[in-house]
């Protein structure tokens, strides 16, 4: 049965499709083996919880794709891409997790016998989802020489069609929703794991017009101590009173990500809270004026870096990168970074995750924004109020 609700039109799909077979045809590949799902999905619509097993979805240098994985997974591939059912590929169960063969062999095969197993053929080698294992038994078991096609499919993505920008503005509306729940439930004595179920239950329900899927990353919530640390999640602590708590969140509508940070204080803040709030409220300043098209990502990352110093802080990683449709474990588009060393140009419909996050002796800051590069210039895409989140 075709998918009864695609998320893109066929006219939308064909042109993604054309845009890869073009950059294909720039490195010179025959066939192309996309295995990130991230990558999958916005080139077919496949949308399944099956990327532990082997999966993809091969590219020829023209004509449409061919999706391939476990028989069992192919009725969620009739469900949800917009391929005919006989561009449909998979491979039996006793392939799943065993060690005596290796499903890639299966794909080998399979492509032998459509006249796509030479050539010049690319793979996502830096990909969570295409491990060692499957590189050596899918080119052991073919003529072919490999290429490396990392990327080639984010930078496809890069920038976001009048559509994608609908469901980036709805996943926003939501994350904006999970830190009202966040700054109206937030007490002293509240157990971590009580808020956060409350905050998962406001990004599922999502909002007026807009439901809300799961994220790539779990809410990220450390407290006190703990966030001096960037990427720790929850437990039953309660909250406490003089303690600081940031919540590095995503609204999520149709895998489509608007991740937000906000730090929320218990009691009045310390000056070195209060200091390090401005100078980052100044920076972001700083940084957005600069974020529009025919700037470079690092012209954002010096206009932050700058100001930060002025201030009398420093960070000394990336303050942002591409954001859009992603899949576990990552929310990130793996392409453009706010660092001083990125010399990417910003164009109209580039999505990012800006990132001011410190990291201090005694806890954490984040107030991070979604931000959407416009014809003039970058816009915030959510409605959450800026700077710290004071209660008590």
């Amino acid at each position: 049965m075709a998918n009864p609700a695609p998320a893109f039109t066929s006219a939308e799909y064909a042109a993604r499709l054309a845009d890869v077979q073009a950059r294909m045809a720039g490195q010179g590949l025959d066939v192309l083996l996309v295995s990130d799902p991230s990558n999958m999905a916005w080139l077919t619509g496949y949308d399944g919880w099956s990327f532990y097993v082997h999966q993809g979805v091969v590219v020829p240098a023209s004509g449409d794709p061919l999706w391939w994985g476990r028989g069992m997974d192919r009725a969620g591939a009739k469900r949800t891409i917009w391929m005919a059912d006989d561009l449909i590929l998979s491979y039996e169960d006793s392939y799943v997790q065993n060690p005596e063969k290796h499903p890639m062999e299966d794909l080998a095969a399979q492509l032998a016998a459509r006249g796509l197993a030479g050539g010049r053929f690319g793979v996502e080698m830096d990909n969570y989802y295409f491990s060692a294992k499957a590189c050596e038994a899918l080119f052991t078991s073919m003529q072919a020489e490999r290429v490396d096609a990392t990327g080639l499919v984010n930078w496809a993505r890069a920038v976001k069609s009048p559509a994608e920008i609908a469901f980036m503005r709805k996943a926003a509306g939501i994350v904006t929703r999970m830190h009202e729940v966040i700054a109206e439930l937030a007490e002293p004595g509240l157990p971590k794991n009580a808020l956060v179920a409350e905050i998962t239950k406001a990004g599922i329900l999502g909002t007026e017009g807009a439901w809300g899927d799961y994220p790539a990353i779990v809410p990220m919530t450390p407290s006190g101590l703990d966030a001096t640390a960037p990427h720790l999640t929850w437990d039953d602590q309660p909250l406490r009173a003089g303690e600081s708590t940031f919540f590095e969140i995503a609204g999520v509508y149709r895998r489509y990500h608007a991740p937000q940070s906000r730090t929320l204080f218990l009691g009045e803040p310390p000056k070195r809270y209060r200091e390090a709030e401005a100078a980052v409220a100044d920076a972001t300043e700083a940084a957005l004026a600069e974020a529009g098209p025919g700037a470079l990502c690092g012209d954002v990352a010096r206009a932050f870096n700058a100001t930060l110093k002025r201030h009398g802080f420093t960070k000394d990683s990336r303050c942002g990168y591409s954001i859009g449709l992603s899949y576990p474990p990552d929310w990130g588009e793996h392409t453009m970074s706010f660092r001083e060393s990125d010399t990417t140009e910003l164009r109209p419909g580039m999505c990012f995750h800006f990132m001011p996050a410190l990291w201090l002796d005694d806890g954490g800051i984040e107030t991070t924004e979604p931000i959407l590069i416009s014809d003039t210039g970058a816009e915030r895409l959510a409605a959450t109020p800026p700077g710290l989140v004071v209660k008590g």
